[in-house]
């Protein structure tokens, strides 16, 4: 059964199935990559260039070399390369200025990549960034991964404590098999109250809400989704970079977003 077929009947069968044991979930979102070439413009834009974190990459935006779409599969290649005065390449895809979402799960079928330096992630910001900054718009990590922990996934939120300038995060980790070598699927459950984190069908943390400030719970309002596959950086890099390991991918099989119906 070709993607496009399969696709077709998970969609039949979404409204009377649960997801991740939670009925009612209704597909709002999704690219399955079933179109080779560079991914959906409609969907998706690029971050380019130095962006945070003391990252080690140039991310470089519709180069088929960092990201692609190739049966069936979202490609984000990391390349050692010169580029515009940086040693490496790669890409981080946004739905910003595309898709927005509040509340909801999110899920992210991936393989990771593995080895010294590398440092994927599919996560979220807060569409508001522009006018509050970071943390104040809001963090969520549904996954992150270092190369010299690779067995580790992470799930994190950052946001701003106390609606002054002082950062909070607080996060939760999961010990998996051989992401490297596997698809697994990576996901929130995002509530107005809560965020569960999931690996497969595991819950391995859930960030409660504990104040109405916007500060605490900047979650509330629209995000956009990014996945990305940095080099190096603050935490990927802290046990330097391999490079023997290069090129290195990050495949996405799909990503899908899903809201409770709320009914007529």
């Amino acid at each position: 059964m070709t993607k496009t077929r399969f696709f077709f009947a998970f969609c039949i069968l979404a409204f009377f199935s649960s997801v991740a044991g939670q009925e009612g979930w209704q597909l709002v979102w999704s690219d399955e990559f079933d179109q080779d070439g560079l991914p959906d413009p409609g969907k998706w834009s690029y971050e380019t260039g130095y962006i945070r974190n003391n990252e080690e990459q140039y991310y470089t935006g519709g180069r088929l070399e960092n990201a692609r779409i190739e049966d069936g599969f979202l490609i984000i290649e990391a390349r050692k390369e010169p580029y515009n005065g940086f040693e490496y390449t790669s890409a981080s895809l946004t739905t910003r200025g595309t898709a927005e979402f509040t509340y909801g799960r999110v899920e992210v079928r991936a393989k990771l990549p593995a080895g010294r330096g590398t440092w994927p992630a599919i996560w979220m910001l807060g569409s508001n960034i522009s006018e509050v900054g970071w943390p104040a718009c809001g963090e969520i990590d549904i996954m992150e991964n270092v190369g010299h922990r690779k067995r580790r996934i992470h799930g994190n939120v950052h946001y701003q404590a106390d609606n002054s300038s002082n950062r909070a995060m607080k996060g939760g980790s999961a010990r998996v098999r051989r992401p490297w070598d596997r698809f697994y699927l990576y996901a929130i459950e995002w509530f107005e109250d809560r965020i569960d984190f999931f690996v497969d069908d595991r819950k391995y943390f859930t960030f409660e809400k504990d104040s109405d400030s916007n500060g605490a719970w900047p979650f509330d309002k629209p995000h956009y989704l990014l996945v990305n596959l940095a080099i190096g950086g603050s935490w990927g890099g802290n046990r330097g970079i391999d490079d023997k390991i290069f090129p290195r991918q990050f495949i996405i099989d799909y990503v899908r977003v899903y809201q409770m119906d709320q009914g007529e």
